[in-house]
């Protein structure tokens, strides 16, 4: 029988990586939490309709990309291709935005059916950040700021931040009508897709990835060739509070984002150190987004991290892997010993909830369990053999500095193992 195998474009995540992943989700959370965002965790799943009416029909997402299926009552459902349109469903669900604005934060899986490549899976993780009921640039200002904190926190400076405006639905239409006309002129040169979105919505062609029609698609009409006066002034006071906040930026007219819900802020951070996938992170503000799945009209701004696009630029930029290891090993040898050293190792555990203790288990001989100690990358080993058992003692041992091996009794344990782990200095696990 052959074995089975993992699905194309979805990959095992192993410790020690998975320790680098809570370290840097850690780092994530705590600087939301900071700013005032509250954690929401919405379903992988929901109505493809959702989709649809959110990301757009003419769009690669949802023409391409989205994992649809029917469940047993005929409904069409979706794996989630992107949160923010689950988050605005929950919102509108739960009654969260009627004369009330919400600041969240989500972390999770998304899917794509793509072609995998670096940087690109079929299954990804996305960090998002999300502001509903904010119609300001502040909220704009203040999202961008807090993902140069994110790079500045795991020390990556090799991104640059690109800004747009891509203006309110009617200037919006002015552009389009300006981009139809443009393209219209050179048919000849467009490709099947460009064709096909000619009409249907030709600010699609803008994100096209043929090198074929990047000449043609530069000389294109830019969305600020249209921008009304309320977008312009919300774009020039957001530039300012980013100057303000000493923020580096490069306005891209080009910049249009891949979906259709985005209005006026537009923005990306992009590098050079992960080949053609440079985008780490993306959004912009969808004021019109809850007004389109059936809610109030509702002003708006969100963006999104690639998790692996993170984790691959933190290592680019000299980021080491977090270690997780315990402080302490607990070596149990003899027949009669595995009683008394579960008892002492749980009581001990409750006496240092902050010390971490890897209890052996699945027994072995004395030298076989101090390999496991090693291995383990505890600082220290508690030892607890026939011998100590009969007197209630019990050996603590460094494994990682030329300190003396002490013996203690089992009352004093909890204390003696601080001091001692205290008497290694700095640099030891504890």
């Amino acid at each position: 029988m052959s074995q089975v195998q993992a699905i194309r474009g979805m990959s095992d995540l192993l410790p020690p990586e998975s320790a680098t992943w809570q370290a840097i989700e850690s780092i994530l959370r705590d600087l939301l939490n900071a700013y005032g965002f509250a954690e929401i965790r919405v379903p992988i799943v929901e109505r493809t309709d959702l989709f649809r009416r959110s990301i757009g029909e003419v769009t690669d997402i949802v023409e391409k990309e989205m994992y649809t299926f029917e469940d047993r009552n005929g409904e069409s459902l979706t794996l989630r291709p992107e949160s923010t349109a689950g988050i605005v469903r929950a919102c509108m669900t739960n009654g969260l935005l009627h004369n009330q604005r919400q600041k969240f934060w989500c972390i999770g899986p998304i899917f794509r059916y793509e072609k995998p490549q670096r940087g690109r899976y079929r299954q990804f993780h996305q960090f998002g950040i999300e502001a509903l009921g904010y119609s300001g640039p502040d909220i704009d200002a203040e999202l961008i700021i807090i993902t140069n904190r994110i790079w500045q926190a795991l020390g990556i400076d090799a991104v640059e931040l690109e800004l747009n405006s891509l203006g309110t639905p009617e200037s919006r239409h002015e552009h389009r009508q300006a981009l139809t006309a443009y393209f219209e002129r050179h048919k000849d040169d467009l490709d099947a897709d460009s064709l096909d979105r000619l009409y249907r919505n030709p600010l699609r062609i803008l994100d096209t990835k043929n090198p074929d029609m990047k000449e043609l698609v530069s000389a294109a009409p830019v969305t600020t060739d249209f921008l009304d006066a309320e977008s312009e002034a919300h774009f020039l006071m957001l530039r300012q509070l980013l100057d303000q906040a000493g923020i580096e930026y490069r306005v891209n007219p080009r910049l249009v984002r891949g979906l259709d819900y985005y209005s006026k802020t537009v923005f990306e951070w992009v590098t050079d150190k992960l080949g053609a996938q440079g985008t780490v992170c993306g959004g912009g503000r969808y004021d019109g987004l809850v007004s389109q799945l059936g809610g109030k009209p509702t002003p708006a701004i969100g963006c999104a991290i690639g998790m692996e696009r993170l984790l691959e630029l933190y290592k680019a930029s000299g980021g080491q892997p977090a270690m997780q290891q315990p402080d302490a090993y607990f070596v149990a040898v003899g027949d009669d010993v595995l009683l008394p050293a579960f008892s002492l190792v749980e009581d001990l555990r409750d006496e240092l909830p902050n010390v971490t203790i890897e209890m052996n288990c699945g027994g072995g001989s004395f030298k076989s369990q101090m390999k496991r100690a090693d291995r383990s990358g505890a600082a220290v080993a508690l030892i607890l053999g026939e011998s100590e058992a009969a007197e209630r003692t019990i050996g603590i041992k460094a494994l990682r500095e030329n300190i003396d091996q002490i013996s203690v009794s089992w009352a004093d344990l909890g204390a003696a193992l601080t001091q001692y782990i205290d008497n290694m200095g700095p640099g030891n696990n504890g």
